[in-house]
């Protein structure tokens, strides 16, 4: 029988499904197409994409959520309801799902609030909904002992917040949640284009920038990528070369900011679990993890080991997963365990 059990990874970037016993079943763009004229969604997730920066006057590609909480509750429940509906096609058997899901570190109790509400109003029961703060689901799909009496240092970097936490014994003994991640490294680029070349670009252009030539240390200057954009003076198309070199120095200030939050963080931390980072090293989750050279500056400012885990991309939704596979062992680590009814 298949799971009516789920985690959902709400990203601020993508969103991502955990079915208990099936594995990540959904991954798509948190994107809402919609038609402005009749309010009427028109696609989610890839459809809606592909059609940023690309509609016509009456159609709007839009992201509900910003920084990581819900800007657009309206908008954020109908894309729930449609990844829910599509994690359930086939599945007709099924009783309304129990759902995990995540929340950053920071949220204040009406963001949580909005958020379980949204979930409700997608067609989860109250009593069926749990949430669990994204740097916990992370340092769990990482594989860290979040369970042990031991420090456990996790630093997720995900579309809209960068998630930094220390973790021991199923708790956060402390934690920084940063409104700097992906989206803002991308908001860098575009500027450092528009400053340094008279360039305008999008953002899907600036993400393929970050992807194929982003750089935090270490750049190479012989790894280049053509890039084109509409000229600021003729408002012409045109063409440049940017190498590895330039996305370091556009990049520096975000990266910047988010080595000062995990130093931030460390300065917080009690003696002996700073004692126990120093020991195990730094892990690295989320799409921002896989920038080349983030971890060994990381390493080079703070003198700990850092890693990266497997699949950063994946950390927030297998630790969902690994929390409703072991629910018994691990549901003191879910924010809203003790109204459950599951």
């Amino acid at each position: 029988m298949l799971s009516n059990y789920l985690g959902i990874d709400l990203g601020t970037a993508n969103t991502l499904v955990f079915a208990k016993g099936e594995g990540i079943i959904l991954s798509e763009p948190s994107v809402v197409a919609i038609n402005t004229a009749t309010h009427k969604v028109l696609a989610v997730g890839n459809d809606a994409k592909q059609m940023i920066g690309r509609t016509p006057g009456n159609i709007t590609a839009i992201r509900p959520l910003k920084d990581g909480v819900i800007a657009d509750f309206e908008t954020t429940r109908d894309m729930l309801r449609y990844f829910i509906k599509k994690a359930r096609a086939r599945r007709t058997f099924w009783r309304k799902p129990h759902v995990i899901i995540c929340v950053p570190s920071g949220v204040t109790e009406v963001e949580k609030r909005a958020i379980e509400e949204a979930i409700i109003n997608a067609g989860v029961p109250p009593r069926s909904v749990a949430l669990i703060e994204e740097p916990m689901a992370a340092a769990i799909g990482a594989g860290l002992p979040v369970s042990e009496p031991s420090g456990s240092m996790i630093v997720d970097i995900g579309g809209g917040t960068s998630e930094i936490a220390v973790i021991s014994l199923c708790g956060i003994v402390t934690s920084k949640s940063l409104h700097v991640a992906g989206d803002e490294l991308d908001s860098q680029i575009i500027n450092f284009i528009r400053r340094e070349h008279s360039l305008a670009i999008g953002d899907r252009t600036a993400e393929e920038i970050k992807i194929k030539i982003g750089c935090a240390y270490g750049a190479d200057p012989s790894a280049t990528m053509e890039v084109r954009g509409r000229d600021l003076a003729s408002g012409l198309p045109r063409n440049i070369t940017l190498s590895e070199v330039d996305i370091q120095c556009a990049l520096a200030e975000p990266i910047d900011k988010i080595v000062d939050a995990i130093k931030y963080t460390l300065e917080r931390t009690p003696p002996e679990l700073a004692s126990d980072v120093m020991e195990t090293g730094i892990m690295l989750a989320g799409g921002g993890a896989m920038l080349k050279g983030l971890n060994e500056l990381i390493s080079i400012e703070t003198g700990i080991p850092v890693y990266r885990a497997h699949e950063p991309l994946h950390c927030v939704a297998m630790g969902t997963g690994v929390v409703l596979e072991h629910f018994g062992r691990l549901k003191n680590v879910l924010i809203t365990h003790g109204k459950l009814k599951w």
